[in-house]
């Protein structure tokens, strides 16, 4: 259809009314809220990253977060429970089960009884199995928290709720919220970085959990690439030179200055923001990409010279090198950790990729005095059954566990974690805790009480709302602090 020249006259001054219409009134409703916060002004795209002060004294200044999607089992790594020994192949004993209405359970489903065995580690005596020996070595340095459980049984609503809150999308990643909170020490490198590294293809609920949701854009976790170049496009393009680039950045951040003055709108200033910390990061990133300033040992700790340990490996000796240069929230996805079946073999593939970095990182960290400023954190989204998971048949030696979010174990160490420490207790056969259960929200608010936040305070009003990491829950673990 064609449109004559006084048409499009017409709908240019209609489409004109409407965006300035549209904007003055975003104007308008922009000055209320910043009248009402007491704000002169909207900070500056370079000031929107600097440090914030925290809501009281820190503990810990970064995170290490080790996420591994899938669940590994609770059971044969850290909770050798012997009295399952006897009931190996039973039904599972009613008195475990009170309350639980469940067919399949109280019909079908018998006692698993880990193969595995287990020695203990430091003055605690906490329990390690043998598939784990680099992270048993740290024992002396980690606090094993037993006794955690959540109110989600699958794999993408559980790895949302431990990462946001909530077992839903669209609500902000705890990166972001801490990345909001406290902004970076890192000029030339993001606050918020996610490291990949799998086994197969598995349960891995995706970016949703290193969103930023409706928090400014720049609070969203950045990943790096598990294959290939880490981080795309750093070099320059063949007949483009630095200084090129430079001014061409320059002209467009001038045009979105222009019309970020005209509309006010804070997103147009994490634009301006995003396009300054690419162009810093073509600098920055090849450094911290370049292992050539570690040490042969160094390099062999992380097991990066081992086929089996070395993306897991190659990722932890970054999360390193990142928090050295001021990098916020680190955070390493491996997966998959899902056994359903074929539990004894699948679960030591798992752990050969990544025990040996875990260990090495702990290690580093601490030889290099940054452990006592980084907290770090181990753990999935929920633990694993007792039981055989009787679904793939009960074939002796293929045997599996199913989701269990009643009980599983987690790891945590470092920026004001108290050393060498075992809290909480789950029943004989590890179904339920039975001292000091810890709840998904108690982890989330005692990781941001380190970093010197107060999970209640921290908060974002949107849709007429305040929101927060922790929801409406959570309590703090003052008893696992120094």
């Amino acid at each position: 259809m064609k449109h004559t020249r006084h048409q499009l006259d017409l709908n240019m001054q209609r489409r004109q009314f409407l965006g300035q219409a549209g904007v003055s009134a975003g104007a308008l409703a922009l000055n209320s809220l910043l009248a009402d916060e007491s704000l002169e002004a909207a900070p500056t795209a370079s000031a929107l990253a600097f440090p914030k002060r925290a809501h009281f004294a820190p503990r810990a200044k970064n995170v290490i977060f080790l996420f591994m999607a899938g669940a590994p089992s609770q059971l044969d790594l850290f909770e050798p429970k012997p009295e399952m020994k006897a009931l190996h192949g039973e039904p599972v004993p009613g008195s475990f089960l009170e309350g639980l209405d469940d067919a399949l359970i109280r019909g079908s489903a018998r006692i698993f009884a880990s193969p595995r065995s287990f020695r203990q580690y430091g003055e605690s005596g906490m329990h390690f199995s043998d598939f784990i020996p680099n992270i048993a070595e740290c024992a002396e340095k980690l606090c094993m928290v037993r006794s955690v459980h959540t109110d989600i049984s699958n794999h993408h609503p559980a790895q949302l709720f431990m990462n946001c809150g909530v077992p839903r999308f669209g609500l902000p990643s705890m990166g972001s919220w801490i990345s909001y909170g406290l902004g970076s020490e890192s000029q030339n490198l993001p606050g918020f970085i996610v490291m990949l590294s799998r086994n197969g293809s598995g349960d891995l609920g995706g970016p949703a959990l290193w969103d930023s949701a409706f928090l400014p854009a720049m609070h969203r976790g950045v990943t790096l690439r598990n294959s290939g170049d880490p981080i795309l496009h750093l070099k320059n393009p063949g007949g483009v030179t630095t200084q090129l680039k430079s001014k061409r950045l320059n002209s467009i951040v001038r045009l979105n200055e222009l019309r970020f003055k005209k509309q006010m709108d804070p997103e147009i200033q994490q634009r301006i923001a995003a396009y300054e910390m690419a162009f810093r990061m073509q600098v920055a990133a090849p450094e911290l990409l370049d292992f050539k300033d570690e040490s042969r040992t160094t390099l062999q700790q992380y097991g990066i010279d081992d086929e089996t340990s070395s993306a897991f490996g190659t990722n932890c000796l970054l999360a390193r090198r990142m928090v050295e240069r001021g990098v916020r929230f680190v955070q390493l996805y491996h997966y998959t950790w899902d056994d359903h079946a074929a539990l004894n073999k699948k679960l030591k593939e798992n752990c050969d990729m990544t025990q040996k970095g875990v260990g090495a990182l702990i290690n580093d960290l601490d030889q290099r005095g940054l452990l006592d400023e980084t907290l770090v954190v181990w753990g999935g989204e929920f633990g694993r059954t007792p039981m055989n998971e009787v679904r793939r048949g009960i074939n002796a030696g293929n045997e599996g566990r199913d989701h269990h979010p009643f009980a599983f174990t987690m790891l945590m160490a470092g920026g004001g974690i108290k050393r060498d420490f075992v809290y909480g207790k789950t029943d004989d056969i590890g179904y339920s805790p039975i001292e000091n259960p810890v709840h998904v929200h108690d982890i989330q608010a005692t990781m941001l009480h380190c970093l010197g936040l107060d999970h209640e305070q921290l908060t974002y009003h949107y849709r007429g709302r305040d929101f927060r990491l922790t929801d409406v829950a959570g309590n703090v673990l003052h008893d696992i602090l120094t």
